[in-house]
């Protein structure tokens, strides 16, 4: 089995933050978690024993230049992981990678057994609130036994795992210089459109605010609204026909990007993934 590690920043997030914990552990050991805090003013969570963290000075800018900076630290930090480990899993913290569970692997099994490649991707998947079926969020339950809609989404079919020292952009959504690879019954879920009293409080958030982030927030609410609105298609066939449109189409701005022709699909999250955040 190759020996893999996960790492992620984050500020002012312990709602996420500890149902990543959680899961990687569950997926690689605590030993192999990777946390920086981005601000001194930071506390470390109880929940966080057990594993690596490093409470960092917070990183200057606003939104775009202070994303570029943090993943330019958290790029090298890869690197230097990359001397022990044969993999690096690199995500936000409300992001969670997936294996299709009827294959009835582990994810540790599953990416050893790969075919070597600099990075992998797993399809986005991006999970809102349906505002006329779903209540608020619990955090005594698993995410996607109250969340049962998405969007198939090239904004969240990231670069996430990395086998060699690479510069990821920001965000994790790419390599640069480098090809991406989405692999089958492979998924990101991503989890920062699953409430709406939840982003309405972030909005309000005069640490938000103060760092221009207020606009990329009303964008994320977009997927509420879409989840609510629109189609719901068949998981397996779009799946499907997602993957292999975005392993292949490219926008004319970045060739290592995925596209998808501006397609807005909603699915149905079948229920064999209710347990697994």
């Amino acid at each position: 089995m190759k020996n893999i590690c996960a790492l992620t920043m984050v500020r002012n997030d312990d709602f996420f933050l500890k149902r990543w914990v959680d899961y990687y552990s569950a997926q690689l050991g605590a030993a192999n978690l990777y946390v920086y805090f981005d601000g001194e003013d930071q506390i470390v969570p109880d929940f966080c024993d057990g594993i690596n963290v490093c409470v960092r000075p917070r990183t200057p800018g606003l939104v775009a230049a202070a994303d570029r900076g943090r993943i330019d630290f958290l790029s090298g930090q890869a690197a230097d992981l990359l001397k022990r480990y044969d993999m690096v899993i690199g995500t936000d913290v409300d992001e969670f990678l997936v294996v299709d569970p009827t294959l009835g692997v582990s994810l540790v099994e599953y990416l050893s057994s790969l075919p070597p490649r600099t990075s992998y991707s797993g399809l986005g998947v991006d999970v809102g609130q349906h505002l006329d079926r779903e209540g608020e969020i619990r955090d005594d339950a698993p995410f996607l036994e109250q969340r049962k809609y998405a969007q198939l989404s090239t904004r969240y079919s990231k670069s996430t795992v990395i086998t060699k020292p690479v510069q990821w952009g920001s965000g994790f959504h790419r390599v640069r210089n480098t090809n991406f690879h989405i692999q089958k019954d492979l998924y990101l879920f991503h989890f920062g459109c699953i409430d709406m009293k939840r982003l309405e409080a972030k909005f309000s958030d005069p640490d938000k605010v103060a760092t221009g982030w207020s606009r990329h927030l009303r964008k994320r609410a977009k997927t509420i609204f879409n989840v609510t609105e629109g189609k719901v298609r068949k998981w397996e066939r779009w799946v499907k026909l997602a993957r292999m449109i975005q392993n292949t189409v490219r926008p004319p701005y970045a060739w290592n990007k995925p596209a998808m022709f501006n397609l807005k699909v909603i699915v149905r999250i079948p229920d064999c993934f209710s347990k697994t955040i």
